[in-house]
């Protein structure tokens, strides 16, 4: 068994890289159907060989880039509360965040912490000089996560058959 790393800490929160341990997580994460509506144009949730091939690729981008979507774990309990970090957008390089977090933590400010803090973690830990993000034009919550980090909305654009409001984040905008 790889142990997992440690990757950023925010004051309520620690971010761990995934193993394949950890798939019933994922299952039950994008298992749920109010939670994969905006992650698939059937707005489906995401099947076991799915949520396989997803912590694959994480670990790839982890190994590969030091990147990845990370396991969301509340410091104070051990709980895990969903993922967040960084991807790469395939059609361009580019870094790309993203977040999901279960119902039951949705509206505590944690998805708006974990981006803060990968939005930090970035320009400390990688040359990176920006970052996307883009979610479902409907999906209200992760769109005003974007915002309230400092990204930008740049353009609408359909991903994945999904239409999608699309944000930028310069390192110079707030790192110099």
């Amino acid at each position: 068994m790889i142990v997992s790393e440690t990757v950023l800490e925010t004051e309520r929160l620690r971010l761990t890289n995934w193993q394949p341990e950890h798939l019933p997580e994922l299952v039950r994460l994008h298992g749920d159907p109010e939670i994969a509506r905006y992650f698939t144009a059937e707005g489906l949730p995401w099947s076991e060989e799915r949520c396989r091939l997803r912590l694959e690729r994480w670990a790839s981008e982890f190994r590969d880039h030091r990147m990845g979507k990370l396991r969301v774990i509340r410091k104070e309990d051990g709980a895990l509360l969903g993922r967040a970090g960084f991807g790469i957008h395939e059609p361009t390089g580019e870094p790309e965040i993203g977040y999901a977090l279960f119902r039951e933590h949705w509206g505590k400010g944690y998805a708006t912490e974990a981006a803060a803090g990968l939005r930090d973690w970035i320009f400390r830990e990688t040359p990176h000089d920006h970052f996307i993000g883009f979610a479902h034009k409907d999906n209200a919550a992760s769109l005003a996560v974007l915002a309230r980090i400092g990204m930008e909305p740049t353009r609408r654009q359909v991903i994945f058959d999904m239409p999608c409001q699309f944000f930028i984040y310069n390192r110079r905008a707030v790192h110099g």
